[in-house]
């Protein structure tokens, strides 16, 4: 018996990934890092500035976002996002700028709390990429 379920990731532009062949996924649900398996119960969930990570017969693959949402119901992932960058492609200069708009968020003095950890969380990340 097969233990794959099937994710696709949404962005505005296009569908971003559809891929049948998963075994697991990890994404970086605001209640913490959350492991989905097939046959895991359903949920919905938002997602934080982190990284999703892949695994799967044609490969792993890590991908960093900064926001969206999560929906597993019935073996099928489905991930809609503003912003999403396959890490293996994600060069020193697009990291770099990234980055900078990250701290330049986290910096702001007239921000709200929820939008100062959602950029502290971008700059988190995106320094622990290498």
């Amino acid at each position: 018996m097969s233990e794959e379920f099937k994710i696709e990731i949404v962005n505005p532009e296009k569908s971003f990934l559809v891929q049948e062949d998963v075994s697991e996924v990890v994404v970086p649900a605001f209640e913490g890092e959350m492991g989905i398996l097939k046959d895991h119960i359903s949920i919905i969930s938002f997602l934080k500035p982190g990284i999703i990570k892949i695994f799967s017969k044609s490969g792993n693959e890590n991908y960093y976002v900064e926001d969206g949402i999560v929906e597993f119901k019935n073996n099928n992932l489905s991930i809609l996002t503003s912003s999403i960058f396959n890490v293996a492609d994600l060069d020193k200069s697009k990291q770099e700028i990234l980055l900078k708009k990250a701290e330049e968020e986290a910096s702001k003095t007239e921000t709200s709390d929820q939008s100062k950890y959602l950029a502290d969380q971008k700059v988190q990340v995106l320094r622990s990429i290498n």
